[in-house]
């Protein structure tokens, strides 16, 4: 049996064996019969079958003896250029890397690692509680509390957001009313474009934040329903024609991109009662008036902050951890003023202001044994709550800043240095003309008259400038000693000089070198015209007197309440020793002859069952503006109990229309203001009568 051969090629077919043929002769055996061939349709092989030529199809060739394929030989690279090859591509990675870390480590080292530090570390500032400024019995002037910003996104007002076109208006429409702002304006700003985070209303209160934020919420959950998430998931809906979403308006949400902030708020409790004293805070909460900028450092305390790693807004675990500082809370300030008697004084002269036609007017109060003011009242005022409505003029504190000429008040501080340096008693024969000449000029008393025989005593109730004059012009030798010693006793008594409050614009007033007076200049001074003071300084100058001649330096400041809760009460006023006690003690009797004397000028300024000792003050005004004589300042200033001294209280009105003296502007002020101090500090009633000193003398 012999084995067939492999076909040369694998596609050529394998050529089948031979039948084996039965062992004898070949009868009663069939040769197999031909394998049918497969029909092949025609054209099968390009060719149609009518073409195919007919007859016997000729023998299929054998195939011969298979050929065994041959490898195919390969050809190694040369190993040491592929080596090459590599060395140097791994040179050049290498460089590069090295120029790079030379470029990190060394020429941009500090650069990136700002920058790491900047992009990394995130520095959050705690800030400081303020500091509150109190009354005398604590109640709050000042103080901060919790407050809200609101907030809003306004790219979630536009249409595509909201899906109706005037989303703006109806968020106006809820909110106005609570922020208490125009709508137009609430509208306009949620239409800022180009802007994720505006501030609607800063510094709004825990209520109007809460009632907000509940009624956002409140419409969150009328839209959260079936109808209207399927409604709100067509955001691809079209538009009708007038532009606006065909979603249904009752499922979009006109307050969804309203926010609120935790911040802090200084609200003045009081209003603006003392406002002129405490004064007030700018938007940064820095103080910028009064007490509050005055005591800035104090009160603000100092910030904390907290400094953490983050990534993507979010803090790192094992970013290194997180370093905080707390922050120091600002000291309380608590004051001398009683806020009764600030209300008092307050109400007094913002109604004479108004009744007089007056530009503006000051009342003070201050305590004569330890020179603390008790009250400091201004009109107009200001409510530091609400500045839009102040003017740039109302929101300080005249009674300290602004400067005027005193007038016959400051006959006071000429008495004291003619009866100090015994030049004169009080019952010293003066013969007051109608008119005196000095120095080319002459001059009249407020009313025309004869010639008066007055006491030393006389002249100052009926304030007589030409008696003045003639009492002044027997301080010294001649004129120019007598000026110097009038200056001096000036400046005993603290004009021209800083008041001791340091109070921010503080005016120290205005009083020429003594060396200097000349013309009618030292004659005029011993009157009260020439020289400038602050309503403060001229209240100090009786509180003096009536504190035994010993003047105590004004505060307004009690103590400090620090961070730890321990209360430092104020040092105390510096004393000094003016006049003797004994020329105080007949300056007081003097000073009540003003007020009982029916020849007296101030009249107006009695209280029953009190003893009472001022002056009344009348002198021409000069406008600020101008710088020439304008109009008149009216004042008044005494104490009470005259027999045990214990309050001074002084009333300035600047520029009356309605009358111009100061007894019956400023007397009725004093007397209002000093009977309710009286009975809230429970001053018992004088023991004993005026001595009723004689006002004049006949020739």
């Amino acid at each position: 049996m012999s084995t067939p051969r492999r076909p040369q090629n694998p596609g050529e077919r394998r050529a089948r064996p031979a039948a084996p043929q039965p062992r004898g002769s070949g009868e009663g055996t069939r040769k197999p019969a031909p394998r049918p061939q497969p029909r092949r349709p025609a054209g099968a092989t390009g060719r149609p079958a009518a073409d195919r030529p007919k007859g016997p199809r000729p023998a299929a060739k054998r195939p011969g003896p298979a050929r065994r394929p041959q490898p195919r030989r390969l050809k190694l690279a040369d190993p040491k250029r592929r080596l090459r090859v590599v060395l140097i591509s791994l040179a050049v990675v290498f460089s590069l890397f090295a120029a790079r870390l030379v470029q990190i480590q060394l020429l941009d080292a500090g650069t990136l690692s700002a920058d790491a530090s900047t992009y990394r570390y995130v520095d959050v500032v705690l800030p400081a509680t303020r500091g509150s400024i109190t009354s005398a019995n604590g109640v709050a002037l000042a103080t901060t509390v919790d407050a809200y910003d609101i907030t809003a996104d306004p790219t979630m007002f536009t249409q595509d957001a909201l899906h109706i076109a005037d989303g703006p208006e109806q968020a106006a429409d809820l909110l106005a009313p609570i922020l208490n702002l125009p709508k137009d304006k609430v509208a306009a700003k949620l239409r800022t474009p180009k802007t994720r985070g505006i501030t609607l209303a800063p510094r709004q209160t825990p209520q109007a934040r809460n009632q907000i934020m509940d009624l956002r919420t409140a419409l969150a959950k009328k839209v959260d329903t079936k109808t209207c998430r399927a409604q709100k998931a067509l955001t691809a809906k079209p538009l009708d024609q007038g532009g606006r979403a065909t979603i249904d308006e009752s499922c979009a949400n006109p307050l969804e991109g309203i926010f609120s902030q935790e911040t802090t708020n200084r609200v003045y409790p009081a209003g603006g009662l003392a406002a002129n004293l405490v004064g007030f805070v700018n938007a940064e909460g820095v103080g910028s008036g009064g007490l509050e900028q005055q005591y800035q450092k104090l009160l603000a305390g100092q910030d904390g902050h907290r400094t953490s790693a983050v990534s993507g807004g979010q803090p790192i675990p094992t970013g290194g951890g997180t370093t905080e500082k707390d922050p120091v809370p600002g000291s309380d300030v608590r004051l001398t003023i009683n806020p009764d008697i600030q209300w008092a004084a307050q109400r007094a002269i913002t109604d004479q202001v108004t009744a007089a036609g007056a530009e503006q007017g000051y009342v003070i109060v201050q305590d004569v044994r330890t020179g603390q003011i008790l009250a400091m009242a201004t009109s107009p005022g200001f409510n530091p709550n609400d500045l839009s409505t102040a003017t740039a003029d109302e929101l300080g504190n005249p009674a300290v800043q602004d400067v005027y000429e005193p007038g016959s008040t400051a006959k006071l501080m000429t008495m004291a240095a003619v009866l100090d340096t015994g030049s004169a008693q009080w019952d010293t024969h003066v013969t007051v003309p109608g008119t005196l000449t000095r120095a080319g000029q002459v001059f009249h008393d407020d009313v025309d008259h004869d010639t008066w025989y007055l006491t030393l005593n006389g002249v100052l109730a009926k304030s007589s400038n030409i008696g003045t004059i003639e009492a002044a012009e027997h301080l010294g030798k001649d004129q120019q000693q007598s000026n110097q010693i009038l200056g001096g006793y000036l400046q005993k008594f603290g004009i021209g000089q800083p008041s001791g409050l340091d109070f921010p614009g503080e005016s120290r007033g205005i009083l020429a070198n003594p060396a200097t007076w000349q013309g009618t200049q030292q004659y005029t001074i011993p009157f009260g015209q020439g020289l400038s003071v602050n309503a403060l300084q001229a209240t100090s100058v009786y509180s003096t007197i009536a504190n035994g001649g010993v003047r105590v330096a004004p505060s307004l400041v009690a103590g400090i309440t620090g961070p730890d809760g321990r209360f430092v009460p104020a040092a105390p006023g510096a004393q000094t020793q003016v006049v003797k006690p004994a020329t105080a003690k007949t300056l007081e009797q003097m000073l009540e002859s003003v007020v009982t004397d029916d020849q007296g000028t101030g009249n107006t300024a009695q209280i029953p069952g009190y003893r009472v000792a001022g002056k009344t003050g009348t002198a021409n005004r000069v406008d600020p503006k101008t710088g020439k004589y304008n109009g008149y300042t009216a004042s008044f200033i005494g104490f009470a109990p005259a027999d045990a001294p214990r309050i001074t209280v002084s009333c300035t009105i600047q520029n009356p229309i309605n009358g111009h003296f100061g007894g019956p502007l400023c007397g009725p002020v004093f007397k209002q203001v000093m009977e309710f101090a009286l009975k809230t500090l429970q001053v018992p009633p004088s023991g004993s009568a005026a001595p009723n000193l004689p006002v004049d003398w006949k020739p």
